[in-house]
């Protein structure tokens, strides 16, 4: 058993800065990530809208240069550490069960994000990050002056097809009904806008191209059965976003729709546990959010151990 004043599960962007955080204040502090910390954005091709990098970086350098910053202040990190369940409910201590290791903690950070529902076709992991993109805020102006296909039918699909239009010459919206499932107001901004067009009752076969990226997708109806072709540059999967939670215990935090809630200190509603970056329950999860809810449940746990809570 080892013992701690925070334990961190999660190494993504949030996990990482709540890290860094922890260890400059000189808590004894400890990250787990199921494998090697950086989260999500270590298979991101390149990053545009990060503050500081005028000519954009990789994923993968950005989350080296988190994990060496907070490696500067001697933060302990355990990759390849899978939580398998924890409790938190302990007004002492917190128990956090990796791999075979118990561990405790007065404090918790849980910042164990989320992924994107995928649709599981030919040619989505072939061409992730080179056309096949999971965040319209991330990646549409990569798509200047292209035609693109957004897939979905809800409010995000539809409000994230109507941003691309500012992009893009094109946007056809693929879905597999005859009806969106977006509300009204969104629905009729999209059937307002002469670039969007839509593909119904349809869904996505294949996406093909080359060594340039994405050149089209096959696409199949699901009324008769038949195949055509769409030629696109870019595909905007939208589907939904599954939150990290199996190791999270449901029935000892306020949740969701599988997502942690928490208050603007970014407790939630266990004492002494915080939650940062995508597995909270919010709008918008992008690095640079998740990285400042990660320094701010850092600082909310430093007040909770200093009893200032």
């Amino acid at each position: 058993m080892a013992d701690y004043q925070l334990i961190i599960v999660g190494g993504g962007p949030a996990g990482l800065t709540a890290g860094l955080y922890a260890a400059r204040a000189r808590l004894k502090a400890v990250l787990l990530d199921k494998g090697a910390p950086g989260g999500q954005v270590m298979n991101t091709d390149w990053i545009d809208n990060y503050p500081g990098f005028p000519e954009g970086i990789s994923g993968f350098e950005l989350a080296e240069k988190m994990l060496a910053q907070a490696a500067r202040f001697d933060l302990e990190t355990r990759g390849n550490s899978e939580v398998v369940s924890m409790d938190l409910q302990g007004s002492e201590k917190k128990t956090v069960l990796a791999d075979d290791t118990v561990l405790t903690s007065r404090a918790v950070i849980l910042a164990t994000g989320a992924r994107p529902n995928k649709l599981n076709v030919p040619g989505e992991e072939e061409f992730a990050g080179k056309g096949v993109s999971y965040c319209a805020t991330c990646d549409g102006p990569f798509f200047r002056d292209t035609e693109i296909a957004v897939v979905g039918g809800g409010n995000t699909a539809i409000q994230e097809a109507v941003y691309l239009t500012k992009f893009a010459d094109k946007v056809t919206v693929i879905h597999r009904r005859d009806e969106l499932r977006a509300t009204k107001v969104v629905q009729e901004m999209a059937f307002a806008n002469p670039k969007i067009e839509f593909a119904w009752s349809s869904n996505v076969a294949k996406i093909d191209g080359g060594a340039q990226g994405v050149e089209r997708v096959i696409l199949v109806n699901n009324g008769d059965g038949r195949e055509s072709e769409l030629p696109v540059h870019g595909i905007f999967v939208l589907v939904g976003t599954i939150p990290n939670n199996e190791m999270l215990p449901a029935d000892q935090l306020e949740m969701e729709e599988g997502f942690v809630k928490t208050d603007r200190e970014m407790r939630t509603s266990q004492p002494g546990v915080m939650a940062a970056g995508d597995i909270v329950s919010k709008d918008v999860r992008q690095v640079v959010n998740g990285a400042g809810e990660g320094a701010v449940a850092a600082m909310a746990a430093e007040h909770f151990l200093a009893g200032q809570d």
